[in-house]
């Protein structure tokens, strides 16, 4: 049965709306903290990204713990990744108060095992069951007590720095970041800078509402235009929690989470350290398949969402997984998805071979593809109307073999996503934009 509150991110909405209130996040606090307990986690680290809403959701969360009887060990503003990293180190659960890649005014909230991966959908179960119980406050002399886990950017920047190859440094090479005003805006740069490279910054400047507003991966205009201005070599994007990137190369064309882990899986193959093969999804484009098959690398799609491509990758002991969309899971170095170490580990194959970021996309051939997503309201699901199947179906006719077609409701954000594939740009577009105008005619 599906979650009522977990998507397939954990908890996310817009912040004074059910269920991102002060009242709802104190009592999942005290209910997560009932449930990891019986796990063996009596202290949960806490981290959030810049927005504005993330300090009073910290303290209303680190209040329901409490009455749970549970410790709160915060970090401030950090990366998912780093928080995933922190309780691997520290053997115990976390939590991240995180909207994403979504504006400022959304919010919400992300688990994490003591193995530093998203709760299991069992252990979400449990603590959906949780929250229909009152909330027990424990007695004083059993409350939880707050602590802030001492210099914590500067253990995540080690970390990161540890998963570069110690006989390589970025010297010479110039990088502009995009830290989309968010998580990453801190931590970022240093490792670039500490490992040599000279860094120009864009979106290090959060002020609480301008977390992915015109910058990030989810608009790289000005990133473009700053490597090209700056003759810069590379330029880096993550999103408001740093678990997304996407690269722009010296030329200004988008590298995205399709031709990053191309890059990445062939650079392994060619040092002899890739295990298996690749997990993508799918939203992959034909392309990674196509190019991945000429190497002799195996390739496999599961559903869209970070947990189902970690899933496939235990399942097949594979360690190299990632969305088109910039969420790349490289399990030889980390549990999830990490912008930061992606990204070092295709500066260490330009490095390494001595290859623009430029000519190391050469061999892949991405298809034509248009995403659109259409915006709904409410929990009519337009997908099952009868105009919609057979708009569908006709789009199916028309690319006959020559492409594909995938509709699908966002498991975050209250969108359609309309995806078209083929080898006719045009006709792609064309595909797209009358199935999204189908959709929203159904409303």
């Amino acid at each position: 049965m599906k979650n009522q509150y977990f998507g397939t991110d954990g908890i996310r909405g817009k912040v004074g709306y059910t269920p991102i209130t002060p009242e709802f996040i104190l009592k999942l606090g005290w209910a997560a903290g009932k449930v990891l307990a019986s796990y063996g986690s009596n202290n949960i680290i806490i981290g959030h990204d810049t927005r504005i809403s993330g300090y009073m959701l910290e303290s209303v969360l680190e209040a329901g713990l409490a009455a749970a009887g549970i410790s709160a060990s915060l970090t401030g503003p950090m990366p998912t990744p780093a928080i995933a990293y922190l309780t691997r180190k520290f053997s115990t659960a976390g939590i991240v108060i995180s909207a994403s890649h979504n504006q400022f005014y959304d919010n919400g909230i992300k688990l994490f095992s003591s193995e530093g991966t998203k709760l299991p959908n069992t252990v979400e179960k449990s603590i959906e069951a949780q929250l229909k119980s009152n909330l027990i406050c424990v007695a004083s002399e059993n409350l939880g007590q707050a602590s802030r886990i001492i210099d914590a950017k500067g253990q995540y920047i080690e970390f990161c720095k540890s998963t570069f190859p110690v006989n390589l440094n970025l010297n010479g090479l110039k990088v502009v970041v995009d830290c989309a005003n968010g998580a990453t805006y801190h931590i970022a740069p240093s490792v670039l800078r500490e490992l040599g490279a000279k860094v120009v910054t864009i979106g290090c400047n959060p002020n609480g509402i301008n977390i992915n507003k015109e910058c990030g991966t989810t608009d790289i205009r000005k990133l473009q235009s700053i490597v090209l201005a700056e003759h810069a070599n590379i330029g880096i994007a993550y999103d408001g929690d740093g678990d997304r990137i996407i690269m722009v190369d010296h030329l200004g064309y988008q590298v995205d989470g399709d031709k990053i882990i191309y890059i990445v899986a062939r650079d392994k193959m060619r040092q002899g350290k890739l295990t298996g093969g690749v997990v993508g999804t799918q939203m992959s484009n034909i392309g990674l398949e196509y190019s991945l098959k000429q190497l002799g690398i195996p390739f496999v799609r599961t559903n869209v969402g970070e947990r189902y491509v970690l899933e496939t990758m235990q399942a097949n002991n594979w360690c190299i997984g990632a969305e088109n969309s910039g969420h790349v899971i490289l399990l030889d170095h980390t549990t999830t998805s990490d912008g930061i170490i992606a990204g070092l580990q295709v500066l260490s194959a330009i490095v390494s071979q001595n290859i623009p970021l430029h000519d190391l996309c050469n061999d892949i051939k991405l298809f034509p593809q248009k995403l659109v997503n259409v915006r709904f309201i409410g929990n009519t699901n337009q997908l099952d109307s009868v105009q919609v199947i057979q708009a569908y179906k006709k789009v199916e006719r028309t690319l006959a073999n020559r492409g594909r077609v995938l509709l699908r409701k966002s498991g975050t954000e209250n969108i359609i996503r309309v995806l078209v594939e083929g080898y006719d740009e045009a006709q792609v577009k064309y595909l797209a934009y009358y199935l999204a105008d189908t959709i929203e005619k159904c409303y």
